[in-house]
């Protein structure tokens, strides 16, 4: 009040350094440890080399003056994800644990230059200063890098972590708690008016707000912050779940991520005595969530990676449902597959469907003899989908015969932008086109599902383009091998292909046949044959499990001529 500033910064340190402390859910200070990939991503970090994006390793090198700007491949994640700082909880980390000040000096150095190169106001600073059109173009397209919500969100994430691990440092000095809270406060301002409209950023963004209106009560405004997210979550847990429990994406990924952000949201609330603001049904939509999550996984914890999915490794997945149990700990099947059978039931059945989201699973238990085929046919999604409806992988013995093609890039400028395209066609999946093209409509049913006998069925159908409807029935038959019968009826004409895309291999094939085998020779061989086509060729086939890796696979199409009003059908044996 006096206009003593400085003396005011000092007070307000020691305030911070010595309040009683919020608790910030998923940080043990008394058990900060730091992993390999953190260590070499703080060490980096010292040199400027920064780990913006895992697809893109080596780290890109930016410059002793840093380059906020820096866009050594025209890949919109490499960009994005370079304003998210991955590197600074390292190097807070780094600080925490061995109090070598180089750590703590580069986070607090490079967070200063990122706040003074990319201000959230560039663009009227420019036009005050009678900028060119061009410069003024150039800071719009930063600005929407570094201050889209997805970003701005995580910063805000993160900077708590940040925060609680440094602000003892006396290398922390009252100018930087100025800096500090007065960029974080405009990062939830922003974000408080610039939500994303919907799907998992706007998840993402709820959950960060509640976070920083919990720990930071301080701020005039964490009240509203902490009510907005909080409002968000329990109307978007209604919109964003379908009623089996499976997220509106379709895709695995991005199903777990939403259930860590539902359970981050509560974790943080309930730690902070504000666990009665989330009401009953919202914890029961959770647990339905995570039942559709084991049911997805195949034996050895691999999983479908239906539309933007990567693949998830085992350890990863073992911790989550260790995290999860913990809020459902009467759950005796996510137990089971927390501790790999050692706690916990296996589920007292083995097929099942999930059939508003439109996954059908047949399986013939959940050992690692076992054999698991899991079919999509669902609803019109959200962006990380793909118009693949129909599609399936098969997965027996350890082995995925149909791998789905995965995603490899998101979006960028044409060759990313053509690189994300090739792996979305609908032909480089498991299913039916109709002259080569992407589905035009993908909202299928499902118009049978048995599995009380010998033999599981489901039959669904999809309206797949104008004057075409796709029919897929798949017999489990004997739980044993399995008759896939497509069916492609309508108005419309021109060629019908059936495409196939096998794991890597080097395959026996008899084109005159239709039929292709692999040849692994260990006792787990698969063969294909096709009926009722009228060739079978070998096509182009890539499979992508992690961003920006790829190898190639065998594809094949089976195709067959469609008359104008007269039905086909193609036959498959998968033995």
């Amino acid at each position: 009040a006096k206009g003593n500033v400085a003396a005011a910064d000092k007070e307000l340190l020691k305030y911070f350094r010595t309040r009683k402390p919020v608790e910030l859910f998923g940080l043990d200070l008394e058990n900060v440890k730091v992993s390999k990939l953190e260590q070499k991503q703080a060490d980096e970090a010292l040199e400027h080399k920064f780990y913006a994006h895992k697809g893109y390793q080596p780290s890109y090198f930016y410059g002793d003056d840093i380059d906020w700007r820096y866009w050594p491949v025209k890949d919109n994640e490499l960009r994005w994800q370079l304003h998210r700082h991955y590197w600074f909880i390292p190097l807070a980390k780094c600080y925490y644990v061995t109090q070598d000040a180089r750590y703590i000096d580069a986070w607090m150095e490079q967070y200063a230059d990122w706040v003074k190169k990319n201000p959230l106001d560039g663009v009227e600073r420019l036009k005050a200063a009678g900028a060119s059109e061009a410069e003024i173009a150039a800071e719009k397209e930063n600005i929407r890098f570094a201050w889209r919500p997805m970003e701005a969100g995580r910063r805000l994430q993160d900077l708590l972590t940040e925060f609680a691990l440094t602000i003892r440092s006396p290398r922390f000095t009252p100018q930087f708690l100025n800096l500090f809270l007065r960029t974080y406060r405009q990062h939830a301002d922003h974000i408080l008016h610039n939500y994303s409209k919907q799907g998992n950023h706007l998840l993402f963004e709820a959950q960060r707000m509640l976070f920083a209106g919990i720990y930071f009560p301080e701020f005039r405004e964490a009240a509203e912050w902490r009510r907005s997210g909080i409002e968000i979550l329990n109307r978007e847990i209604g919109v964003q779940v379908y009623p089996d429990g499976m997220q509106f994406e379709l895709d695995f990924g991005y199903h777990i991520a939403a259930i860590d952000i539902f359970l981050k949201a509560l974790g943080m609330a309930s730690a902070n005595g504000y666990e009665s603001e989330f009401p009953a049904s919202y914890v029961e939509t959770v647990g339905k969530m995570t039942v559709v999550t084991w049911n997805l996984l195949f034996p050895d914890y691999s999983n479908p990676m239906f539309g933007d999915t990567k693949s998830h490794d085992k350890s990863s997945l073992q911790r989550q449902f260790r995290s999860w149990s913990k809020v459902f700990p009467d759950d005796k099947q996510l137990q089971w597959f927390a501790t790999e059978g050692r706690k916990g039931a296996l589920p007292d059945y083995t097929s099942q469907q999930f059939p508003a989201s439109g996954f059908y699973v047949l399986r013939t238990g959940w050992d690692k003899d076992a054999a698991v085929t899991v079919v999509k046919a669902g609803p019109l999604a959200f962006w990380h989908n793909q118009p693949d409806n129909g599609t399936f992988d098969y997965w027996r013995r350890g082995r995925n015969f149909f791998p789905d093609s995965g995603s490899y890039v998101y979006a960028g400028d044409k060759e990313v932008t053509d690189q994300r395209n090739w792996f979305r066609r609908t032909q480089v999946h498991n299913t039916l086109t109709l002259e080569g093209r992407n589905l035009e409509r993908t909202d299928s049913k499902c118009l049978r599902w048995e599995t009380d006998g010998a033999t599981d069925i489901v039959t669904v159908e999809n309206p797949s383009y104008e004057g075409l409807t796709h029919r897929r029935t798949v017999w489990f038959i004997d739980r044993r091998f399995f008759v896939i019968a497509d069916e492609a009826f309508g108005t419309a004409e021109g060629e019908v292909a059936l495409h196939y895309n096998l794991v890597e291999c080097d395959p026996a094939e008899d084109f005159a046949a239709c039929s292709a085998a692999t040849r692994f020779g260990d006792g787990n061989d698969l063969l294909l044959k096709a009926f009722g086509a009228e060739r079978m060729e070998r096509r182009e086939g890539w499979v992508s499990r992690t961003y920006r890796q790829r190898t190639e696979r065998p594809a094949y199409a089976f195709t067959v001529r469609k008359r104008a009003g007269e039905p086909v059908r193609l036959v498959t044996v998968l033995l």
